[in-house]
């Protein structure tokens, strides 16, 4: 037996009532009740929750480029936008990693994420610290130095053979 709810204080499951606050599902098991807990995206989160914290983003940043780098359709910049907003307004320190086309074997400069962070920084409003690599000391680093409200954009993550597919 299960019911399903939306944001209810109490429920009546097999005739009893329980408490169940912002639940997805209860379900009656083995004479037990099952209660699971509704899924939060981030707008469920606030500043509390959001202040300080280390916020790892992948978002779909793979932009057409012309011969010279420059984007011919930041629409999928655009898309990440009110996410990326939301959390640097709520103090988190976010990590922004995305691929950019199909390297062959580690680093090409006509798959870097650089032509995208001046974009992004013009969206947000903000600076936006583009590092040359994902992994590593330099990530590390900048990661313990950023401050609250910061993004920093990792470089392609496709760049390393584990992420081809």
């Amino acid at each position: 037996m299960a019911l399903t709810m939306q944001r209810a204080s109490t429920a009546r499951v097999a005739g009893r009532r329980i408490a169940a606050p912002k639940v997805a599902r209860v379900s009656l098991s083995r004479g037990k009740f099952v209660v699971q807990a509704a899924k939060k995206s981030v707008g469920d989160l606030g500043k509390a929750e959001l202040e300080g914290k280390r916020v790892f983003v992948r978002a779909d940043l793979n932009v057409p480029l012309d011969k010279e780098q420059n984007i011919t359709d930041d629409t999928r910049i655009r898309a990440a936008v009110p996410t990326l907003k939301y959390l640097l307004d709520n103090g988190a320190k976010v990590l922004l990693t995305s691929h950019l086309g199909r390297p062959k074997s580690g680093p090409e400069d006509k798959f870097r994420l650089t032509p995208v962070a001046p974009r992004l920084g013009e969206l947000l409003g903000k600076p936006v610290k583009k590092l040359n690599d994902c992994v590593g000391e330099e990530v590390e680093k900048a990661v313990a130095d950023a401050k609250n409200g910061e993004l920093l954009l990792l470089e392609n993550v496709r760049f390393y053979k584990e992420e081809e597919k």
